[in-house]
């Protein structure tokens, strides 16, 4: 289930936006959470604690703070979550490009504009969860995209995810769960215990180990060479992939 975020101080505002919401969500059967906050100090304290919100529609002008500002915060733990500032004022258009916004919708809100709002957001949500992953890391929350994610290890409780511009990300968590999440995704093979990799960055496979493109060397287990080859030749058959043999 998608989770929204409303945060503005005027309480008027919060309560346009949540009918528009309710009647959203009524028209369209889709089933939303939905919060809201009427500081920004009460939206960050609950974000530090983890909490991730896929969209966010967030005020630029309240008293003592700039919404332009706390986007920049969150931005510095969460890069996921969908920014849409409301405003009376075009002033911060040009800046919201700075913190990654979706939308800058400068009141007043309109149920139509509404509506084709939350169709725009709520497709791009869904088309980024079909193949990406959101990971807690150490310095915050992050999208990954999974076909650049060549493979993951994992190192006591620690799941490191090498993706293929050469970063390494972080998050706590066991092998197993990871391996059955990406399961419907079809090309990610587990080799090794340790070990979970991205089929399209495999450039060949020895009796001992499997060699992905970056020439890095993912072991394969004494006697599990041959169900290794065949699983990835049954992957590489359903892309088509042209083979000598």
């Amino acid at each position: 289930m998608l989770k929204a975020a409303f945060c503005d101080d005027d309480i008027f505002v919060l309560n346009e936006i949540n009918a528009l919401f309710d009647q959203y969500c009524t028209g369209h059967d889709r089933e939303i959470a939905c919060t809201e906050f009427h500081s920004p100090l009460e939206l960050l304290a609950e974000m530090e604690k983890g909490t991730h919100f896929d969209i966010l529609f967030l005020d630029v002008i309240m008293p003592g703070q700039n919404g332009m500002n706390v986007a920049k915060e969150i931005r510095q733990y969460d890069n996921a979550v969908k920014i849409i500032f409301l405003t009376s004022s075009s002033e911060f258009a040009v800046e919201s490009y700075t913190v990654g916004a979706f939308f800058y919708y400068v009141k007043p809100i309109e149920a139509e504009g509404f509506c084709k709002l939350m169709d725009a957001v709520i497709s791009q949500c869904e088309r980024e969860r079909q193949g990406s992953l959101v990971l807690r890391c150490k310095n915050g929350i992050t999208r990954i995209i999974l076909e650049k994610l060549m493979y993951c290890e994992v190192i006591g409780r620690t799941l490191v995810f090498h993706m293929e511009n050469g970063v390494k990300l972080e998050s706590i968590g066991r092998l197993d769960d990871l391996s059955s999440e990406l399961g419907g995704y079809g090309s990610f093979l587990r080799p090794h215990r340790s070990f979970l990799i991205n089929m399209d960055y495999i450039q060949s496979i020895s009796y001992k180990a499997i060699i992905l493109d970056n020439l890095e060397k993912i072991p394969i287990p004494h006697g599990k060479c041959s169900e290794v080859k065949n699983l990835y030749l049954e992957y590489a058959f359903g892309r088509k992939q042209a083979f000598i043999l």
